[in-house]
């Protein structure tokens, strides 16, 4: 489960996740700024997501869906369109509880304007820290997904669930800190969450753990 030996991608991750915690402690920036992008980054790692599960579609057309204990071949395009429902729905709560709680929506908007807008809360500083964890997500996940030709061999499945075990303590962190926003200590909550981000994608290998989870899946799903 735990990683030793880090590697470029990780370096860059490391960065990326520092970058907010820098511009917030030395820089001035906002510690709200910083909540939004890591809300937005949940939509980023969603796109990510859509576009490998594209690439897998393309290569190979289908996999298998293990489910009610049987096993069917769907095209990537169920796969897909399962996806975007699903993690949208996902995304829509985080962002809908992180925007109310936080009380960054405009005085008489909408309950979901945050989700459906959120390109309208873009800066310069909060568009330099989205680049940054653009670049560490192409680095780590994407990058090496095609250059290592995994399109060709990852389950479907396991593409598709890779962003819930990291959203799931963004979702958690985020939404938590939108309260120590209103307490006036964000700053120190954006130090905590970023320490808490790096920490579990350096030392545990979610993606291992899926893959696991998956295998026993599909064999209760052949029994």
């Amino acid at each position: 489960m735990l990683r030793k030996k880090l590697t470029l991608a990780d370096w860059i991750l490391i960065v990326a996740n520092l970058i907010p915690v820098f511009g917030v402690w030395f820089l001035g920036w906002d510690p709200i700024e910083a909540f939004i992008v890591y809300a937005m980054e949940t939509m980023i790692v969603g796109i990510l997501t859509v576009g490998k599960l594209l690439v897998a579609t393309f290569a190979r057309g289908g996999d298998e869906w293990p489910a009610n204990g049987t096993i069917t071949r769907q095209s990537g395009f169920v796969f897909i369109f399962f996806f975007i429902f699903h993690f949208g729905i996902f995304a829509l709560v985080q962002t809908t509880i992180f925007s109310q709680t936080a009380g960054i929506t405009p005085p008489g908007s909408h309950t979901l304007h945050f989700f459906f807008k959120w390109y309208t809360y873009i800066n310069e500083d909060i568009a330099n820290m989205l680049a940054a964890f653009v670049i560490s997500y192409l680095a780590k996940s994407f990058i090496p997904y095609i250059l290592n030709e995994e399109y060709k061999t990852t389950s479907f499945m396991i593409i598709m669930f890779q962003p819930y075990g990291r959203i799931f303590i963004q979702q958690f962190t985020v939404i938590l800190g939108s309260m120590f926003l209103t307490l006036g200590a964000g700053k120190i909550f954006v130090l905590i969450f970023s320490v808490i981000k790096i920490a579990f994608e350096l030392f545990f290998n979610y993606d291992k753990m899926l893959a696991k989870t998956m295998e026993d899946m599909k064999k209760r799903s052949t029994k």
